[in-house]
């Protein structure tokens, strides 16, 4: 039987699993933002201090975009989704500008990875396109995630609906 003294604890509950190869010190601080989620200061530290520490961490990325786009904060939001738009294409060895890409650009049906980061964060550009009042640009976007993503993997579908549903309104 092990001493419970000797055994490590974490600090905090890990409350989310945001990726197999994050070094534990960045995992801790986006667990940290993660069970401060409802104190955005305190959020946001966390992530822009786990941003510093690992900038090539697209997790870290992801996670800072989310922050900002629940905020509000569509400028901040969309400017950390080409950043991760950026590294997942780099990471991946493809075009970064999701217009010159093709479903034969890389393998999108895998399930983690630079791809699936690619497509989530076209999928988070979408949502704040349309919540900028750019159907247009939402629009351009999605006929994007359809060519890459047919089988609707990470749920773009749902954002054709509500595309739909905002014209109606206009």
């Amino acid at each position: 039987m092990m001493d419970p003294i000797s055994t490590p604890r974490p600090l905090f509950e890990e409350r989310v699993r945001f990726g197999r190869s994050l070094p534990p010190e960045v995992n801790a601080l986006l667990q940290q933002a993660a069970s401060h989620a409802d104190d955005f200061p305190e959020a946001e530290q966390s992530l822009l201090t786990a941003r510093r520490m690992a900038p090539e961490q697209l997790e870290v990325l992801v996670a800072l975009y989310k922050l900002y786009f629940y905020r509000g904060l569509t400028e901040q939001a969309e400017r950390i989704v080409t950043d991760a738009l950026t590294g997942a294409a780099s990471g991946g060895g493809f075009a970064s500008d999701w217009r010159m890409l093709g479903p034969d650009s890389t393998d999108w049906r895998v399930s983690e990875g630079p791809a699936r980061i690619y497509l989530y964060s076209l999928k988070a550009l979408t949502f704040i396109r349309l919540r900028q009042g750019d159907p247009d640009g939402a629009a351009e976007l999605l006929a994007t995630l359809r060519r890459l993503d047919p089988d609707d993997q990470v749920g773009a579908g749902v954002l054709s609906d509500l595309a739909e549903g905002l014209a109606e309104e206009s």
